[in-house]
């Protein structure tokens, strides 16, 4: 066992965690809100080869809709650059990686970022690719960019299929790495943004703008009060949160950041946030289990676990809930060889997928019908969801770091169910669908040959294995064993 927790021996069946659900209810509707959009790193990721394989790959297996990423905009895209004192613009990279997306059946959740060198206020940057994070010197000019990538985007690919997509403006403006012009100046870019973007497609202003694309949900009562008396149009708020936020001292690490961290951190966050809203939509468009790029935690069945519970307590909240990224093809500041390096990733360098990634592919098999389960536990959650002749029961067994856990016995009884024609559990713990374990076993090589790739392409899958219940009255019976730090969903078919 890692330092995720401090695990003992497994409780008693006295002492289970115990929950019931009655079938008879009516379900909740439950759309999969975390599938909408899914993060990336930076926008020339995105030519790459090895990048559009492992989008195809989390589109089909987890059913993400969305992608967005930083940078479309910057200087290695080409999207606008100065040349003998001439403005030149080139949408040619930008509608490449466009073309890949619609071909798979995806679209854009587009970052309106960062600035262009040529229109640039300033020389501040950030990441290794050094993106430009200073205001417009001229805001005519901004908006001229605006309105001719989307002027052109419109006639690609028509307006109708232009007004699915979503315009996000900037990124994180409220920490000053992002964004060198403070609140007031943010408000300008915005609201000269948006406008631009409105004017491209005058059909009831169907082209959506949001933003205020903010760090640790900051600014958006302000940003929507900056909205009304400037009738700056908005069709939707987006944030960024992630559960380490505001948590530990400077520089603390991960797992002392965690530690304090309450387990609901993310729902509490999420309600304000949408209460703040009101009526508009909220996406989320950056989360993950921790805002550090490169931490071992990442790559552990304690993140599928957390994930699996920030999704599930989300419900009712959000309309899209982004996870910062579907890959570990990512460079902000370097780019790894280490097969399994602590990246925000779902996948690994290598495609090789993580006890996250399965967490998300369980989550995508759930069905639509949200019922209410009843029971309360310090470490266990209890879901159930169906669909049309079947139903999953979904649980964790999760502690934050450095706090107490035991592997559970959980009983869970389900009233005025059919009877099953079979039901089946697949797991993910440290034995389970768990690569970096096994690539730990094997010495930690930094560079995989073709035959370890897939020994733990083998590993990192899902197993089905026959789950056993019992029926008194009309009741349902299972009990099941669950690890620290782990996840476990029990599928079952009606006859």
């Amino acid at each position: 066992m890692t330092s995720k927790g401090n695990p003992e021996k497994t409780h008693p069946a006295a002492h289970a965690a115990r929950f019931e659900c009655n079938f008879r209810q009516a379900p909740k509707a439950f759309p999969h809100f975390w599938e909408h959009t899914v993060g990336s790193g930076h926008a020339p990721l995105a030519l790459r080869a090895d990048w559009q394989a492992q989008m195809l790959r989390c589109h089909n297996e987890l059913g993400f809709k969305h992608v967005r990423f930083h940078a479309l905009l910057s200087d290695e895209m080409g999207t606008l650059v100065c040349e003998e004192n001439k403005l030149l613009y080139s949408f040619f990279n930008a509608d490449q990686i466009i073309d890949f997306l619609l071909s798979i059946g995806m679209r854009p959740f587009v970052e309106l970022s960062f600035m262009p060198e040529a229109l640039a206020s300033g020389s501040t940057t950030v990441f290794g690719y050094h993106a430009n994070v200073t205001p417009p010197k001229d805001y005519d000019r901004w908006a001229m960019l605006i309105e001719k990538l989307l002027a052109h985007w419109v006639a690609r690919y028509g307006a109708a299929e232009v007004r699915h997509w979503f315009f996000e403006v900037w990124n994180e403006p409220n920490l000053p790495a992002f964004w060198t012009g403070g609140q007031d100046g943010y408000f300008r870019l915005y609201s000269c943004t948006a406008s631009a973007i409105k004017s491209v497609d005058d059909a009831l202003d169907a082209l959506k703008v949001g933003g205020p694309a903010t760090a640790n949900n900051k600014w958006i009562p302000d940003f929507l009060a900056y909205c009304r008396k400037n009738a700056a149009p908005v069709d939707f708020i987006s944030t960024h949160h992630y559960p380490t936020d505001a948590f530990g001292t400077p520089g603390a690490d991960t797992i002392t950041q965690l530690q304090h961290a309450p387990r609901g951190v993310m729902r509490a966050q999420a309600s304000t946030v949408r209460e703040e809203a009101g009526d508009y939509p909220v996406y989320y468009t950056e989360w993950n289990l921790s805002s550090n790029p490169r931490d071992a935690l990442h790559d552990e069945p304690f993140a599928a676990a957390f994930a699996t519970k920030i999704v599930m307590d989300a419900h009712g909240l959000v309309q899209g809930y982004s996870f910062w990224t579907f890959s570990d093809i990512f460079s902000e500041n370097y780019f790894p060889s280490v097969p399994f390096q602590g990246g925000f990733g779902l996948l690994n360098i290598n495609g090789i997928a993580k006890p996250l990634y399965r967490a998300f592919e369980l989550l995508h098999h759930l069905g639509n019908e949200l019922f209410e389960v009843h029971g309360d536990h310090p470490t266990v959650d209890a879901w159930v969801v169906g669909k049309e002749k079947s139903a999953t029961i979904l649980l964790t067994n999760l502690a934050m770091p450095r706090h107490p856990i035991h592997t559970e016995l959980v009983h869970l009884r389900i009233s005025g169910a059919p009877t099953p024609r079979t039901a089946w559990i697949e797991r993910i713990d440290e034995d389970h669908a768990n690569p970096r374990g096994v690539w730990h076993t094997m010495g930690e090589p930094e560079y995989l040959s073709v035959i370890e790739v897939e020994q733990l392409a083998r590993v990192s899958v899902l197993r089905k294995e026959p789950q056993p219940w019992t029926r008194k009255r009309e009741n349902l019976e299972f009990d099941v064993s669950l690890p620290p730090q782990s996840v476990a969903a029990i599928t079952i078919e009606f006859a």
